[in-house]
């Protein structure tokens, strides 16, 4: 009898204890992250907390995952992940009336990195017995600190978190006060994987059937904008700059059809090297519906600001920029679109899971870390370009060299500028043929490279142009 009632009081605990732990699981919501960095919450009922995705509301789904990310992986907790997304979705924004329907709809790739970074990781068919091998410098003594058998983190927070500090430093904002946050910043393969990705988010194609959207360019500008959208079948708008290289802006607000989505402004400009104001961007992402993208490649060289300042002043501005340049780190291919949240949360939506290898984070962290190097770089280059410049002009068969707010200079000879490029190029000098663009009639293009490199280019320049046309 005992017994038995024994085992009634525990059916009876259990029944009564059953409710509260499933009002308890379903009140715990916890919120996670996806494939692509924006916030989800889950819930046990199907109903609840639904993520918006531009106007597209998709139910969300349960994860496992509440562990840290490592911070060696550059990475932060995942708790601290979930709170620099938990705005980035917005059903009214300018990227929701913009972006192609089924971008908007897209649900996005779930990689193995999205549930768990830690433990034995059995879960994404890496090769746990490690790297065949490793960098030249990582060899002798063996270095694998990186875990390069592991795939890298898809989030890529502590970069982004360092480029914000930066940015905002440079123009007296704080992530608190106005400036950029992590929610704000895509981390790309260089500046052309961003580029590529916003024609295909807000580009319908359909050019060669005379139908789809377009993006409009001013020439002469950076020929991948051109090249991006041909690949997509996306419409091309022209307005050319003055022969002075400023934007003619009546002309490109007149311009503007309902099908225009993108507008490419390179400042500073490739290859004229000519800063666009901040008031012209101000003026234009005002007046118009598309999405205004300013390609700062060189604005590390420019006396012109960034734009990363009206990123919270307008939603449809975005700000394309690279270390390619004045970080002297072309070779690890690292770039950023700094925009609105929803913009952001779409290129994320879109872009593989793992666009940005370790390598190229470790290397990207190191040099935000230390800026100092950076800053001493960009004094002497600027200095340099000061001094090429006045021996430039000093040439009798130079007829311009034109301002530059970027890490090389423009100038037009009086004749045979193509040959003169090409000879030079023969004889170990290279630099660039600019005269097939718009305005550049004769123009040669020549980076600012050390003070030895900028004399001998000085030097055979004289001594072939003299042979040219002798």
């Amino acid at each position: 009898m005992l017994i038995h009632n024994i085992s009634a009081s525990f059916k009876c605990l259990r029944i009564a204890i059953l409710p509260v732990l499933l009002l308890l699981s379903i009140d715990r919501s916890a919120a996670v992250i996806n494939s692509r960095g924006f916030t989800e919450h889950w819930s046990n009922s199907p109903s609840t907390s639904p993520t918006t995705i531009g106007s597209i509301n998709h139910t969300s789904k349960k994860t496992s995952s509440h562990t840290e990310y490592n911070i060696k992986h550059n990475t932060a907790p995942l708790s601290e992940m979930t709170e620099e997304k938990k705005e980035a979705s917005a059903s009214t924004g300018r990227a929701a009336k913009l972006a192609r329907p089924n971008v908007l709809s897209l649900q996005p790739y779930r990689c193995a990195r999205d549930d768990y970074s830690t433990g034995i990781l059995l879960d994404a068919n890496e090769n746990a017995l490690g790297p065949a091998s490793l960098p030249t410098n990582s060899l002798d003594p063996y270095d694998n600190g990186m875990e390069l058998e592991r795939y890298p983190c898809p989030y890529q927070l502590t970069l982004k978190r360092l480029l914000c500090d930066y940015r905002n430093a440079q123009v007296g904002q704080t992530a608190d006060n106005g400036g950029i946050q992590p929610k704000n910043v895509f981390v790309g393969v260089g500046s052309d994987e961003a580029i590529d990705l916003l024609i295909r988010i807000f580009c319908t194609p359909g050019n060669t059937s005379g139908a789809g959207d377009a993006i409009m360019i001013t020439p002469p500008t950076y020929g991948m904008y051109k090249v991006c959208a041909n690949v997509n079948d996306v419409g091309i708008q022209v307005v050319p700059l003055t022969p002075d290289f400023n934007l003619q802006i009546p002309e490109m607000l007149q311009a503007v059809t309902p099908e225009t989505k993108l507008i490419f402004i390179c400042s500073p400009g490739n290859p004229t090297a000519k800063s666009i104001p901040l008031s012209d961007v101000r003026l234009i992402a005002s007046s118009v519906n598309a999405i205004v993208i300013v390609d700062e490649a060189y604005v590390d060289f420019s006396s012109v600001p960034t734009a990363t300042s009206l990123v919270n002043e307008f939603d449809n501005v975005v700000v394309l920029q690279t270390l390619s340049k004045a970080f002297g780190m072309a070779g690890i291919r690292c770039g950023f679109a700094i925009g609105p949240a929803d913009v952001i949360q779409l290129m994320n939506n879109v872009k593989a899971p793992y666009n940005v290898n370790k390598l190229t984070s470790d290397a990207a962290a190191n040099a935000l870390k230390n800026t100092s190097t950076l800053e001493n770089n960009i004094r002497v280059l600027l200095e340099q370009r000061a001094s090429m410049e006045k021996q430039l002009l000093a040439l009798d068969f130079v007829e311009k060299v034109y301002p530059s707010d970027a890490n090389f200079l423009l100038f037009r000879v009086k004749q045979k500028a193509n040959d003169l490029y090409k000879t030079i190029a023969d004889r170990g000098i290279v630099s660039r043929f600019r005269g097939n663009e718009l305005h550049c009639d004769e123009c040669i293009r020549v980076t600012i490279g050390t003070a030895e490199e900028n004399s001998k280019f000085l030097e055979k320049l004289e001594e072939v142009y003299k042979e040219l046309t002798a």
